[in-house]
């Protein structure tokens, strides 16, 4: 985020607070302690406690192998038929030699002259 020269930082949500009062918030919330605790055990412990936003139980969700799986699967299957549509696209088309490999943008691009020279047959 650019801050404008006439914006002040007191603008800013994050500033609002003062960090006595954020610590606090935190301390009963049981994420933190005065006294020194096994690093990783505390930290699991806050995040056990608090509840887990929208995008970080989405985040979690598409980590796990099934759902990884699921979707290779969805994208196999959605770019097979996109191939399949260009294929059939191809066959439409007239070129010298008719079995000339085409790549996608060349399929495109012929298939947008080849519309244009059939409107202008139309129009003629």
């Amino acid at each position: 985020m650019m801050l404008s020269p006439d914006q002040a930082e007191a603008d800013l949500s994050w500033t609002q607070s003062d960090p006595e009062s954020m610590l606090n918030g935190l301390k009963s919330a049981g994420c933190t302690s005065d006294e020194p605790t096994e690093g990783e055990e505390q930290r699991a412990k806050c995040k056990a406690e608090q509840p887990l936003s929208r995008e970080e139980k989405r985040r979690r969700r598409r980590a796990t192998a099934k759902y990884r799986s699921a979707h290779a699967t969805r994208e196999r299957i959605r770019v097979e038929a996109f191939n399949v549509a260009f294929a059939e696209l191809r066959k439409l088309l007239p070129t010298l030699p008719p079995d000339k490999k085409l790549s996608k943008i060349e399929i495109l691009r012929l298939a947008i002259c080849y519309i244009s020279y059939l409107n202008h047959v139309l129009d003629v």
